[in-house]
């Protein structure tokens, strides 16, 4: 029963963040109807898909202790193993996250109208910090040691890190204009552009 109301909590945290998430990266677009109390909305509705994201990872980590019985599939039988795989796979989303909200500043958690297009890292990625942070779902899958978890992490993140991209970047437009659009022509959305160099 344990098992069922936490994973349960999983997949309504998953939605609710989603959600959340996806509300706090239009400032622009909620600017036209609730005016400038939109941005100060914003950063509160990024808190909150914060705390969704919390009990996302407390759910995950409670699946040690409560998995469902039919799709129980360990990755190793030594949780240490899988420990190593997690923890070696996260280290490089952890430094692009850091990096990117480092470089992105109070933007982060704050959505300002005054905020100036940023560079750093952004001069290479359009989205750092999701770059960084959704595939840290799958490396805490793997430190869970749960096939089932890495498979549906990997499905969600397929599915909802473009439609989010997709909503923040016609917001940026909304915001930055013609700059931001010249910026995506240059710019990778999650990895890096190869640029060619012609004579």
């Amino acid at each position: 029963m344990i098992e069922w109301i936490n994973f349960s909590s999983l997949i309504g945290s998953l939605f609710f963040f989603s959600c959340f998430y996806a509300l706090s990266v239009q400032p622009a677009k909620r600017e036209k109807k609730k005016g400038s109390q939109a941005w100060r909305q914003c950063m509160q509705l990024r808190i909150i898909a914060s705390l969704f994201e919390f009990v996302i990872i407390l759910n995950m980590i409670l699946w040690i202790w409560f998995p469902i019985p039919l799709v129980s599939w360990k990755i190793y039988e030594n949780y240490i193993n899988s420990i190593l795989i997690g923890v070696i796979i996260s280290i490089p989303f952890l430094i692009i996250l850091l990096k990117g909200t480092k470089d992105a500043g109070k933007e982060t958690i704050q959505p300002s109208k005054e905020t100036q297009m940023y560079g750093g890292i952004y001069n290479y990625i359009r989205h750092p910090q999701s770059l960084g942070e959704f595939p840290l779902f799958v490396t805490i899958a793997f430190i869970v040691n749960s096939w089932f978890l890495v498979f549906l992490m990997s499905i969600y993140i397929i599915i909802y890190v473009p439609i989010m991209v997709n909503y923040e970047e016609q917001d940026l437009i909304r915001r930055f204009g013609e700059h931001y659009k010249q910026y995506q022509k240059k710019t990778g959305a999650l990895f890096p552009k190869i640029r060619k160099r012609f004579k």
